[in-house]
């Protein structure tokens, strides 16, 4: 379970309530995020070396694969630990990836990347409220504020350091996933993709994946932003059970190719 970069191990509670009697599940703060080490250099932070610590975690338990729970930042490194190691995922469920890979929002997603960056450095209470108030997050709010507080208050406490070189180094500098779309055409394991249709930085690029993954399917929350999982735990879970029960199974295959090739109607 990968977490998102203003979250932690704790954004998973839902999920693994509904997980544990039926899966082994495995969390851990990311690098930068306390009491995971907090590396003061920029050079130790990048997307590849997040996959690295991914793997670092498997080999530690001597696990030789497993199914990849990721949520933005971790959806961007599941997504990456399935085209460098695709032999370790058995599937992968892939919430609220996108953002800064539309070719549209590009320049706009860097620049916010380093004004977040140096306003967690300078005033990191500060840098949490207007980023918990930002527009995918007002949904959280909304439905359910003492959630979104704790998600505000547990932002606010993170290392300075750690979150600001993330936003600059691990977001700030990871491909666009419209440039990978080559790799991820031959991904051949099962993939979940989730969004929220008020997340607008990751709904067209969730759109490209299904389009571009073989065995990918896309479920698309209603009246929901950037974190479904908080947001509507009901539904989420049970989308995420059902994926999870039929991947095992062997039931989420590939899409027809006959579905893509014959126009609209087949006429």
């Amino acid at each position: 379970m990968l977490h998102e970069v203003a979250g932690g191990i704790r954004s998973w509670d839902p999920q693994v309530e509904q997980l544990r009697d039926r899966f082994t599940c495995i969390r851990y703060n990311a690098r930068g995020f306390p009491p995971s080490s907090v590396p003061e250099s920029p050079a130790a932070y990048s997307q590849s070396i997040a996959v690295d610590d991914a793997l670092d975690v498997l080999d530690a338990l001597g696990i030789g694969s497993a199914h990849f729970l990721g949520f933005s930042m971790g959806g961007f490194c599941t997504l990456h630990t399935c085209l460098r190691t695709p032999e370790r995922v058995q599937s992968a469920v892939v919430v609220g990836a996108g953002y800064g890979s539309n070719p549209e929002h590009g320049q706009t997603f860097l620049a916010e990347m380093e004004s977040a960056g140096r306003r967690f450095r300078e005033d990191p209470h500060s840098a949490a409220i207007s980023y918990a108030n930002g527009p995918a997050r007002l949904q959280l709010r909304a439905k359910a504020p003492q959630r979104w507080e704790r998600f505000r208050d547990a932002l606010a406490g993170h290392s300075p350091i750690g979150q600001a070189y993330t936003f600059t180094e691990v977001l700030g500098k990871r491909p666009s996933l419209f440039s990978l779309r080559d790799e991820l055409a031959r991904l051949e394991m099962p993939v979940l993709l989730v969004v929220g249709d008020e997340d607008d930085g990751c709904l067209e690029t969730n759109l490209m994946l299904k389009r571009t993954i073989p065995a990918s399917g896309l479920a698309v929350l209603p009246r929901t932003g950037h974190t479904p999982n908080l947001e509507d735990p009901g539904e989420f879970n049970r989308q995420l059970l059902d994926f999870l029960q039929r991947a095992q199974r062997g039931e989420w295959t590939a899409r027809d190719p006959q579905s893509l090739d014959r126009g609209l109607v087949g006429m």
